[in-house]
């Protein structure tokens, strides 16, 4: 994504960066919407750049691990959720990431395929990429320009049941 940043625009990631910093913003939507509607980028490249200026991206962290649990700071009841899910995706392949970011976890093979995101203390968020898809059951429709076109709501570990593994399964196969 960084190449094709530099194919598109002409200018570098670090480039970009600068130019974000410059504006002095301090929320990453500042950046994001500063980014698509000045220069008109992609939500994508938007996010990249703005997780690049905060650092908040997986390959900004000094400890992926520290992501992870400051996540789950005051939400520990949600990590045996979050440590499931990541098990069942396990069990789909071997061909994917786990990229911590500060707020969520995204996972990839190609492209994302989903997020895990302890979102309030009562509510754990499970993003999914199936554009084109139409909600149904636990699967939710998400706000649009989300990174992910559907959610699904988790309050308890029980709520991980088959139907969740076959949407999270049908994400990841059309990621590769």
């Amino acid at each position: 994504m960084i190449d094709n940043l530099h194919k598109n625009t002409g200018k570098s990631l670090e480039q970009w960066v600068e130019i974000v910093k410059s504006q002095k913003f301090t929320k990453h939507g500042e950046m994001v919407k500063f980014l698509k509607e000045q220069y008109e980028f992609t939500h994508g490249f938007a996010n990249l750049v703005a997780h690049k200026v905060n650092e908040s991206d997986a390959g900004s962290a000094k400890n992926q691990n520290e992501l992870i649990i400051n996540q789950y700071q005051g939400k520990e009841h949600f990590k045996p959720i979050y440590e499931k899910l990541i098990s069942e995706i396990q069990s789909f392949g071997e061909d994917f990431e786990i990229a911590p970011k500060n707020s969520y976890v995204s996972v990839r093979r190609k492209k994302q395929f989903a997020t895990l995101n302890p979102a309030t203390k009562t509510r754990f968020e499970i993003g999914i990429n199936l554009k084109g898809q139409e909600p149904q059951g636990k699967l939710e429709p998400e706000k649009p320009n989300a990174m992910c076109s559907h959610k699904i709501i988790l309050t308890d570990i029980k709520d991980i049941d088959k139907e969740v593994i076959e949407w999270m399964r049908k994400a990841y196969d059309n990621a590769g």
